[in-house]
């Protein structure tokens, strides 16, 4: 009998603390060291109570002190509507208040093209920001890659659709336009990082710079619906840039939010020692 003929015995067989094994059984044992201590695990009595010292004792019971009940994550379906409600309402709002001259100074193609760019990107941080709710969830794209990806793609269609033009105030005309973008951009972030708080975010800085962007390109959509400006280096540096901003300050707020929790974890990890 070798290792795999006992294994066979241990499966099919009735191995109990008092069973018999077969003499083949025995003659290999006594060579096999390593299935006598699979014999002797198996014939270990199930029904003995064992207590845990105290130290273990207490290092549960301080464990168990600050744990409190876990609540349901809600579908899926459900988060990314809330992104995408919070999003358009911040672009209506926007809308509403600076007008629609741009669309009136772009001819159907641009309007189209850059208006479903901004919101395939759009969909795409959103369904990125949903997956990171939930621990496990797979992505299309890495979620600490995805910002760029954004911002690289909607900078190559602004280039694309757009021309360079001679402007006298680049910098007072860029300024209003900052103006107007970047408090749409915050107004945006704050119910944001309010859904996110529903979920269990494992990566704040990933997490931080898709909802900053998500926020930015809330921004960034009001203006290509309202500035007339079509000049492509102001369209790049202004427009994109309230979404590029937007993303470096959810970054910085979800460095400063794992700063935040890792030095709380380490406050609460210290204890005194168990002997």
């Amino acid at each position: 009998m070798n290792c795999h003929d006992l294994e066979r015995f241990f499966i099919h067989g009735d191995l109990s603390a008092t069973s018999p094994l077969p003499p083949e059984a025995d003659k290999h044992l006594m060579i096999c060291s390593r299935c006598r201590e699979l014999v002797r695990a198996l014939r270990m009595p199930g029904d003995e109570e064992t207590r845990p010292s105290a130290a273990l004792s207490q290092l549960a019971k301080d464990l168990a002190a600050d744990l409190t009940p876990t609540r349901s994550l809600a579908p899926a379906g459900l988060y990314l509507l809330a992104f995408s409600g919070i999003f358009a309402s911040i672009v209506a709002f926007g809308v509403y208040r600076g007008g629609t001259l741009a669309l009136a100074a772009m001819s159907a193609g641009q309007s189209v093209s850059i208006l479903c760019a901004l919101a395939a990107c759009s969909l795409l941080l959103a369904g990125s920001l949903v997956r990171q709710m939930v621990p496990g969830s797979r992505h299309r794209f890495r979620p600490e890659f995805l910002p760029a990806i954004v911002i690289v793609s909607l900078s190559f269609v602004v280039t694309v659709l757009f021309n360079f033009r001679h402007e006298r105030h680049f910098w007072q005309s860029g300024l209003a336009c900052l103006r107007m973008g970047l408090p749409l951009a915050l107004l945006a972030f704050v119910p944001f990082w309010l859904v996110l708080r529903r979920g269990a975010i494992l990566a704040p800085r990933a997490t931080g710079a898709a909802a900053g962007l998500l926020s930015g390109l809330a921004g960034t959509s009001v203006l290509e619906i309202h500035c007339p400006n079509l000049s492509l280096s102001h369209i790049l540096v202004w427009h994109v840039g309230v979404s590029v901003f937007g993303a470096l300050g959810g970054l910085a707020a979800g460095a400063i939010a794992e700063a935040l929790a890792t030095r709380h974890r380490g406050q609460q990890s210290v204890a005194p020692e168990y002997s």
